[in-house]
């Protein structure tokens, strides 16, 4: 059996990992040793869990494997973000990014190879659907990249990569647990935020979990139709319905929206936002569009922006305008995956 064949570890909950480890281990402890060394501890391959003895280790590698994700290329930004193009065991690749802000990193990572959502201003979606990833591939490129984190730093996860988080339900509820698990990789609960363009039954399940995890819609329109023009999901699951399922999610969440020229970066726009906005106490991530990050679109200027961001706050809302991070190495979701296309295709002709 070749090694990419092989059962993979990562992903599993503890019984999951016992029952799959139980033909190969001596004793029920040790898997508490393998899954520690694997997220504690960083272990890459079963020889590094050094709890283990040398036997069990060679055993384990001959039966199992530790699928982290191949990495296919890495960019680093002049801002210092670092943008990730994986290659997972079928073939499939998927993006990430590393974000450092001071003492403060945060990994924007995928939940789909593909998205299958089509918004207007997402490249991803102009590619097209791909597959759901397993709970394992999640959390392996987070495993992936962590290696560059600094004890001293504190660590931001944000569901906002290749895919619709809550599409892929039980891989990324899987992922969460052991992302946030203090023997997993002991991310806190108010530093991981999915977000979703309003799938309201993944948007009730998050809410029924006891973590206070945090949600991000991306509303990216103040008014239905408006919104229709730019995500086609407004169909399926209407704002009025993606509010309302808000409203049971306890715990404090987090409008996204791109500000598009023309679109939706207009005052009567920023009032009727400021109203969505009070009724639910949330915050506002205003992003500026990414440049030839949706064919078609014109990002909103700077001022204008700003006198966007300026008119929230002006009416009681906590407005964030966010920076445009490694615009020099195709940092948009999906912008990288299109690039190495591109280059691939100049490269057969």
């Amino acid at each position: 059996m070749s090694g990419n064949a092989l059962p993979d570890v990562l992903g599993l909950r503890r019984a999951e990992l016992a029952a799959l480890l139980r033909p190969a281990i001596d004793r029920p402890y040790r898997v508490e040793q393998v899954y520690r060394g694997i997220y504690e501890q960083g272990a890459k391959s079963f020889d590094e869990i050094t709890a283990l003895s040398r036997p069990l280790r060679a055993a384990l590698a001959e039966r199992f494997r530790i699928g982290l994700p191949d990495v296919e290329t890495k960019h680093v930004s002049g801002d210092g973000t670092t943008k990730y193009l994986f290659r997972l065991v079928d073939g499939a690749t998927v993006e990430a990014v590393d974000i450092p802000d001071g003492e403060r990193r945060t990994f924007c990572i995928s939940s789909q190879a593909g998205c299958a959502m089509a918004c207007r201003f997402c490249v991803t979606g102009f590619w097209g659907a791909g597959r759901d990833l397993t709970a394992g591939e999640i959390v392996g490129q987070v495993l992936a990249i962590a290696g560059r984190l600094h004890a001293q730093q504190s660590l931001n996860l944000v569901f906002m990569g290749m895919g619709e988080p809550l599409l892929n339900w039980p891989a990324v509820s899987t992922a969460l647990t052991i992302l946030n698990d203090p023997a997993g990789l002991g991310i806190g609960a108010r530093h991981i935020t999915v977000s979703t363009v309003g799938i309201v039954p993944g948007m009730l399940a998050l809410a029924a979990r006891p973590e206070q995890f945090r949600l991000a819609i991306s509303l990216h329109a103040p008014a239905p139709g408006q919104r229709l023009r730019l995500m086609p999901i407004q169909k399926k699951y209407p704002m009025d319905e993606v509010l309302r399922a808000a409203r049971a999610f306890r715990k404090r969440i987090t409008f996204e929206y791109v500000l598009i020229a023309g679109k939706n970066d207009s005052d009567a726009d920023a009032d009727k936002l400021a109203k969505l906005a009070h009724g639910l106490g949330a915050h506002v991530n205003l992003l500026p569009l990414h440049p030839g990050g949706a064919p078609g679109l014109t990002p909103t200027s700077g001022n204008r922006i700003r006198a966007f961001a300026d008119r929230l706050r002006h009416q009681g809302v906590e407005a964030v305008v966010r920076r445009s991070r490694g615009l020099d190495i195709d940092a948009a979701c999906g912008q990288l995956f299109v690039a190495m296309e591109k280059k691939q295709r100049l490269a057969t002709r």
